[in-house]
C-alpha cells in the first residue's frame, strides 16, 4: 500500500512518536461531541504544534463531514496520515477509539448488571432528559449551518415526514435527497458560487492506487466478518450485529445523531436487543465519555451479546463489542485512505457538492425526527403507534406523562440553551436533581 501523502505545510513534522503522544492525548480529552473534539484537535494541530495551516485543516474537515461515520475520528485519521502515512493514520484513528472503547465497555457490563436498581433507574431519568435536550441543540446548530435556500427547507421537511409519518428505510432517504440535490441545485451552485480556490497539489493519483486501497480495506473490513457470519450462522447475534452494523457504517452520514433514530428503531422494535429507554441511556453514557458518540454503537452491541441466550456473559459482551468496533469504524479507515490524496479537490466538484447538499439538509430532517422520537420516549412511560394506510407513527398515551421528567428537561433546556452550560456539567445536574428526588421519595 503507498504511503502518498498531499504535501504538507509546517517546515517541520513531529517525529512518529511524538505524533503518538498527542493522539493519545487528545482520545483521552475528547469530550464534547464532534463540535468539543474538533475544537481540540485544531487547538492542539493547528494553533499550539502548527502541524497543520488552516486551510489545510478546514479542507480536511469539510471533506470528513461529507463522509458516512464520525467525521471526528475521520478528521484524526487523516491528520495522522497527511503527516505520517497509513501507519499514521492507523495510529491516529486508534488512539481517538479506544480509550472511549475500553470505557463503554465497562459501562455497559455495569450497566448490565445493576441497571434495575431503583436509584440508577432515577439517575437516568435526568440523564435522558438532558440528552434530549442535547440533541434538540444539535438540530439548530446543524440547521443554522445548512438551511440556506428555501429547497433546503423543503428537503428536511420531507425527509422528517418520510421518516416519522411513514416509516420510509434511513438509506432510502439519504438517496433520495442526494439525487434531489443532484438534480435541482447543481445549478444554483453554478450560478451563485464562486469559482473554487485551486489546491498547490495537483499530483495525478493512479487508479490503480485508490482501487488497490479500497480492496485492501475492504478486505480487512468485511472478510473477518464474513468468515464470523459463515461460522456461526446468519442468526447468530454476533452476526447479526456484524451485518446490521456494517450497514449503519455506510449510511452514517452527517454524524452519530443523524443515524441513532434509524439505529433505535431497529434495535428496539427490529431485533428487540435494548428497550426504547435503554437506548437512550446509552446515548447519555456516550455523550459523558472520551471518544466518538457513535461508540453508541458498541454499548448496543456489548449489551445484545452479553444478553444473549437470556444470562450475562462477559465473555460474549466483549465479542459482540469487537464486532460492533470492528463493522462502525474500520470502514471509516476505507474513506479517508481512498479518499485522502483527493481531499482538496473535492470541493471544486459541483456535482458532488450539489448531491451532497441535498444530504446534509435531510439531515436536518432526520435529526429532526430523532429529536421528537427521543422526546416522546422521555416524556411519555407509554407510547403505542398509529398505521392508517401508508402512516405508520407514535402516538403517546397522554396519561403516562412523566411531569419529573418534563420538569428535568426544562431545567437542562434553561442550562443548555438559555445559559450556554456545557454537556458534562448539564448532564451531572440533571443526574444529581434526579437522584435527589428519588432518595426524597418526592
Amino acid at each position: 500500500m503507498s504511503n502518498h501523502r498531499v504535501a504538507h505545510d509546517a517546515s517541520a513534522m513531529p517525529s512518529f512518536a511524538e505524533a503518538f503522544a498527542v493522539w493519545t492525548r487528545i482520545g483521552l480529552l475528547s469530550f464534547g461531541g464532534p463540535a468539543g473534539q474538533i475544537a481540540l484537535m485544531h487547538r492542539t494541530l493547528v494553533e499550539e504544534k502548527k502541524w497543520l495551516s488552516e486551510r489545510r485543516f478546514l479542507n480536511a474537515l469539510n471533506f470528513c463531514m461529507l463522509l458516512p461515520g464520525p467525521e471526528a475520528m475521520q478528521l484524526a485519521t487523516y491528520a495522522g496520515w497527511l503527516m505520517h502515512g497509513v501507519r499514521g493514520g492507523v495510529a491516529a484513528g486508534l488512539m481517538f477509539v479506544l480509550p472511549g472503547a475500553t470505557v463503554i465497555f465497562a459501562l455497559a457490563i455495569i450497566y448490565a448488571m445493576v441497571g434495575a436498581m431503583p436509584v440508577v433507574e432515577a439517575v437516568f431519568i435526568g440523564i435522558k432528559a438532558a440528552v434530549l435536550v442535547i440533541v434538540l441543540q444539535a438540530l439548530l446548530k446543524v440547521a443554522g449551518r445548512t438551511l440556506h435556500r428555501p429547497l433546503h427547507w423543503g428537503i428536511a421537511g420531507v425527509a422528517f415526514a418520510a421518516l416519522f409519518l411513514f416509516s420510509v428505510p434511513f438509506p432510502l432517504v439519504v438517496l433520495g435527497a442526494a439525487v434531489v440535490g443532484l438534480i435541482f441545485l447543481r445549478e444554483m451552485r453554478e450560478s451563485a458560487d464562486p469559482p473554487a480556490t485551486p489546491t498547490t497539489d495537483r499530483r495525478t493519483i493512479p487508479l490503480r492506487q485508490t482501487l488497490g486501497t479500497v480492496a485492501l480495506w475492504g478486505t480487512l473490513w468485511l472478510a473477518p466478518l464474513g468468515i464470523l457470519i459463515a461460522a456461526l450462522g446468519a442468526d447468530h447475534v454476533l452476526s447479526q450485529a456484524a451485518i446490521f452494523f456494517s450497514q449503519l457504517a455506510v449510511v452514517t452520514f452527517g454524524g452519530a445523531y443523524a443515524v441513532l433514530a434509524y439505529m433505535a428503531q431497529e434495535v428496539v422494535e427490529g431485533y428487540r436487543w435494548l428497550t426504547a429507554g435503554e437506548v437512550l441511556d446509552s446515548l447519555g453514557l456516550a455523550e459523558t465519555t472520551p471518544g466518538p458518540l457513535i461508540l453508541v454503537n458498541q454499548f448496543v452491541g456489548t449489551l445484545a451479546a452479553a444478553r444473549d441466550g437470556g444470562g450475562l456473559s462477559v465473555a460474549t459482551g466483549l465479542a459482540g463489542a469487537i464486532v460492533t468496533l470492528w463493522a462502525t469504524f474500520v470502514p471509516c479507515f476505507l474513506w479517508i485512505f481512498a479518499g485522502a490524496p483527493y481531499i482538496e479537490r473535492a470541493g471544486e466538484v459541483v456535482w458532488l457538492n450539489a448531491a451532497l447538499s441535498g444530504v446534509t439538509a435531510a439531515i436536518v430532517g432526520v435529526i429532526a425526527n430523532l429529536s421528537l422520537w427521543f422526546a416522546v420516549q422521555v416524556l411519555f412511560a407509554e407510547v403505542g403507534r398509529v398505521t392508517l394506510g401508508p402512516l405508520q407513527t407514535l402516538r403517546p398515551i397522554w396519561t403516562t406523562l412523566d411531569l419529573v421528567a418534563v420538569a428535568l428537561t426544562g431545567v437542562a433546556g434553561v442550562l443548555m440553551l438559555r445559559l450556554g452550560t456545557g454537556i458534562i456539567t448539564t448532564l451531572a445536574v440533571c443526574a444529581t436533581l434526579a437522584g435527589a428526588w428519588w432518595a426524597g421519595g418526592w
